[in-house]
């Protein structure tokens, strides 16, 4: 009896061990349905020399030139963004921001990392296998939003050949149903006919059925981009912009029409939702597009209406994207001379708080 009884008990053990490791792994693949846009485009001169994308230019207007040649931010502190980051100048390339950054992404509730990759030697590049390597470590996964780099698609497909190759193999490499899937940032500005030479399956140069297969995920801006998404290849569409109202595909209004145009066309919809927005530091002439974070009201009311289209991911835009104020990751009260940055109010970290809150209300609805 002694020796039934103890038997039991290490079948019971056993039992238990089982569940759990699959009840974390089952909780851990749905934060897979929540993806983060993440830039590694930033550096500074203690570990690149030279500062990166923290002394942004100040853009010109595509039309009125009194906005033309009005110069750069130095970095410092006097960066081109309206909020200040609680981790200062920071540079992308270094592993203990890294590793800060994806422990943040952790407690936000998101579970793939998009990071922007402007293709191969570029600066985004450099530290792909440090971000694959430490979101490893935090159980998190890394997929791609491919930059508008390229000129042609066979310079394209020659790009993501060398992705595949040099990365796919990584256990954080993220990969739905056994395939990667990309991101493809102003997708229309190559037509649909030459899209459809990499991504249909009779295409000269498909994807299909090599190694290149993935689920490519195009940008929908204007209502019109429904001929392109029924003729380019693409798998589904997502939204990007935290601007609310600033396209026909960010409009939170419009994406009923866009869920129920996935369903009837077999394609992955992504809303994408953002906590506000405001580039005017960079974009002075932008004034029109800037939308107030409203203590985390605007947040709120974003994430609702992806929820409310009962997607099979939600987007978020962004972690870091610091030149158009679109970030969570924490940032602090600053005031340099002729200008005061916007912030958070009393907790840095509010936004990865409120996305965990969020991401926890999207997953419950699933």
């Amino acid at each position: 009896m002694v020796m039934a009884n103890g038997l039991k008990k290490v079948v019971l053990v056993i039992a238990l061990t089982f569940f759990f490791a699959e009840n974390f792994a089952q909780k851990n693949n749905d934060r897979e349905k929540v993806h983060i846009f993440y830039y590694g485009w930033y550096g500074n001169p203690e570990t690149d020399h030279h500062y990166y994308h923290w002394n942004h230019d100040i853009l010109p207007h595509w039309s009125d030139p009194k906005w033309n040649n009005l110069g750069n931010y130095k970095g410092g502190n006097d960066i081109g963004a309206n909020f200040y980051p609680a981790l200062g100048n920071y540079s992308s390339n270094d592993p203990e921001v890294i590793e800060k950054h994806m422990k943040m992404i952790k407690k936000s509730g998101a579970g793939v990392v998009v990071i922007s990759w402007l293709g191969k030697d570029s600066y985004t590049d450099k530290s792909t296998m440090k971000y694959l390597d430490i979101a490893d470590r935090f159980n998190l996964k890394i997929a791609f939003h491919i930059e508008p780099f390229y000129k042609t698609i066979s310079e394209l497909r020659d790009q993501l050949s060398y992705l595949v190759k040099t990365y796919s193999s990584h256990h954080a490499f993220y990969k739905k149903d056994g395939k990667p899937l990309y991101y493809v940032y102003d997708s229309y500005k190559i037509s649909p006919q030459e899209w459809t030479r990499l991504l249909s399956k009779n295409g000269e140069n498909t994807v299909r059925n090599t190694e290149l297969d993935a689920l490519y995920i195009g940008l929908w801006v204007e209502k019109e981009d429904t001929r392109f998404f029924e003729t380019s290849g693409f798998d589904g569409f997502y939204t990007y912009f935290a601007s609310d109202g600033f396209v026909f595909g960010s409009t939170t209004s419009n994406w009923n029409y866009l869920s129920q145009y996935s369903k009837d066309h077999h394609l992955i919809f992504i809303p994408c939702v953002g906590p506000g927005y405001s580039d005017t530091r960079i974009r002075p002439w932008n004034e029109a597009n800037f939308k107030s974070r409203d203590n985390g009201g605007y947040y709120k009311k974003m994430f609702d209406a992806a929820i409310n289209v009962n997607p099979d991911f939600i987007g978020i835009t962004s972690f870091n994207e610091w030149h158009e104020g679109t970030q969570i990751e924490p940032a602090i009260p600053k005031e340099i001379e002729g200008f005061r940055y916007e912030d958070y109010g009393k907790d840095p970290w509010m936004y990865i708080k409120m996305t965990k809150k969020l991401t926890d209300k999207f997953l419950q609805r699933k």
